[in-house]
């Protein structure tokens, strides 16, 4: 039975450096694999058009510290990077990570700041390859191209 103690950490690659930032408010990655009915009057030609696959993602974060500063950073510099998805502590997610790669930063919103509370700042942006480990270590990519 879970214990729902895990935590979750997105870490990022910068060149050779690999940047954390735990804990995350929110984390919504989103894949759509298109494929359109290709109809035809003969019963023999029909077929499937597939489209190239689209993933995106968003991430909230507290706009404390230097996080929102180094993502708002890579998004200006339009740098792309390799976005993780892990528990940081404990077994209780269907994935052990989810990995996208060569992200971009598409656009950032930062909320306003007020007395009570940290103010956060939302980033959206692109993939073009992706992959994920289930806890029983079986994984699944899909590759750019």
């Amino acid at each position: 039975m879970a214990d729902w103690k895990t935590r979750l950490a997105v870490s990022y690659k910068e060149g050779s450096t690999t940047k954390t930032i735990s804990p995350i408010d929110a984390f919504t990655p989103s894949f759509s694999m298109n494929a359109e009915v290709l109809h035809s009057i003969e019963k023999t030609h029909l077929g499937l058009v597939f489209s190239p696959e689209n993933m995106s993602f968003t991430l909230t974060v507290k706009a404390i510290g230097d996080v929102a500063a180094q993502l708002t950073a890579l998004a200006m510099q339009r740098k792309r990077f390799d976005l993780t998805l892990f528990e940081a502590i404990g077994d209780d997610w269907a994935f052990s990570k989810v990995v996208m790669s060569d992200c971009i930063i598409t656009s950032a919103t930062p909320t306003a700041a007020t007395i009570a509370g940290a103010p956060s700042a939302t980033f959206s942006g692109v993939s073009l390859a992706a992959s994920s480990e289930d806890n029983a270590h079986a994984s699944v990519a899909l590759p750019n191209g």
